[in-house]
């Protein structure tokens, strides 16, 4: 179910037109329907109901504000986090510590002692001597920390490039052909309890071949690791699964994708861990947004809008598509640019995109901008941050406030020399 919808003639969030929101919390917003991050998160556990023993741990960088969290931990989710700050925000929200896994290429030893205190249930080893780095840590203290080692399995996710993470290029995991010897090493450390195996190939797949050559290889790696005489008993599978962004877009089921894990690892006898993130959250938000401009260019008019690139980056960082629609549509279709007004040629959100025919004062919303909106915010042009709205039913609330050029001022300091 849609639940930003139109209602005679207005765009609606569940029970509240946007337009109020916008009259009451002003331009730019961020919008979220709570009943559409239920239903997501429903409808992912629910393709998996065939895997015998599915742990999910909601990636919380594709959106981690709080009261988001909240919703998805009385839904059952625990968190995939990759920083102490996404730590202490699953902790916070109420996410039970044991269900938090810590993955990340880049985790200083100050974060691995925050999860170690905090009793989290896995770490996600990236590299041999993070291993080493965790094992003497938790040893220190009369502890053992439990992980798993992430590998690279050199399979082409087929997205775009700087949302792959499974080629042999790429930053994240060890080489597959490296890992049997690595995890003997590893396993025979004291602090160190290492279960099982890590992959996350990318994000935004519509095809599940690759994620199924990659499930295979690591089968593959999980019998080699037994038949040396390791205890294997938990793989992290990732995430990755792509959503709708565009009139066009085929995102695979969770049903779908569900069927395939089954077929794939039905006699791997281990707990399958799974780190959702776009899937239920891009299409459960909105950027709401008025028109500052209606600007004649050489060859289309440039919609200026109050939103930017520090907004929302995804066009401007990946040539994102985002649906732009009007909060109260005119039935007249124009071609035209939208912009922003952050002073680079690249705060662009479309080129040439045939839309409603909208003008100055206008509201309108950048679509399936739940994830990867909001979190990665800056205030670039000394720009306010943007804030967040929840809808829940017929009512809503500010779950992040708006943080004004003038209150980030307040935080520096000029030095007494100058």
């Amino acid at each position: 179910m849609d639940h930003f919808h139109y209602r005679d003639g207005e765009l609606w969030c569940e029970g509240v037109p946007l337009a109020r929101i916008a009259a009451e919390v002003g331009t730019p917003v961020y919008v979220y329907s709570a009943n559409a991050f239920r239903d997501h998160a429903r409808a992912f556990r629910a393709g998996l109901a065939d895997v015998r023993d599915a742990h999910l741990a909601y990636a919380i960088k594709a959106n981690p504000n709080v009261a988001v969290l909240r919703l998805l931990a009385a839904e059952g989710y625990g968190a995939d986090v990759v920083s102490g700050g996404e730590l202490a925000r699953a902790l916070a929200a109420g996410m039970p510590a044991e269900s938090v896994v810590f993955s990340g290429v880049g985790k200083t030893e100050a974060e691995l002692v925050r999860g170690l205190d905090a009793g989290i249930g896995q770490f996600n080893l990236e590299l041999e001597e993070e291993g080493e780095a965790l094992a003497r840590l938790a040893a220190e203290r009369g502890e053992t920390a439990r992980a798993v080692l992430r590998v690279n399995p050199d399979v082409d996710a087929g997205t775009h490039a700087k949302i792959s993470t499974g080629r042999k290029e790429n930053k994240f995991g060890v080489p597959i052909d490296q890992a049997p010897a690595m995890f003997a090493r590893l396993a025979g450390l004291p602090g160190l309890a290492l279960e099982g195996v890590a992959i996350h190939i990318g994000s935004q797949l519509f095809d599940l071949a690759p994620l199924e050559a990659a499930y295979r290889r690591v089968g593959e790696l999980v019998a080699t690791l037994r038949a040396a005489g390791h205890r294997i008993t938990r793989v992290d599978l990732g995430g990755g699964l792509g959503v709708r962004y565009k009139e066009g877009d085929a995102p695979r089921s969770p049903a779908e994708y569900g069927a395939m894990v089954d077929r794939v690892t039905r006699a791997w006898d281990v707990t399958l861990m799974f780190e959702p993130g776009r899937v239920i959250a891009a299409n459960a938000g909105v950027l709401l947004t008025r028109v500052i401009w209606v600007k004649p260019g050489v060859v289309n008019p440039y919609v200026i809008v109050d939103a930017a690139m520090n907004d929302l980056a995804r066009p401007a960082l990946y040539d994102a598509w985002h649906d732009f629609d009007p909060v109260v549509p005119s039935g007249e279709r124009v071609t035209a640019n939208i912009a922003g007004p952050v002073c680079e040629t690249g705060d662009t959100f479309a080129m040439a995109r045939e839309i409603d025919r909208v003008a100055k004062g206008d509201l309108a919303v950048f679509r399936s901008a739940g994830a990867y909106g909001a979190t990665m915010a800056s205030t670039y042009n000394s720009r306010a941050l943007v804030p967040e709205v929840l809808v829940d039913g017929e009512r809503f609330a500010v779950v992040a406030d708006r943080i004004a050029a003038e209150t980030i001022l307040a935080a520096e300091r000029v030095p007494e020399w100058l």
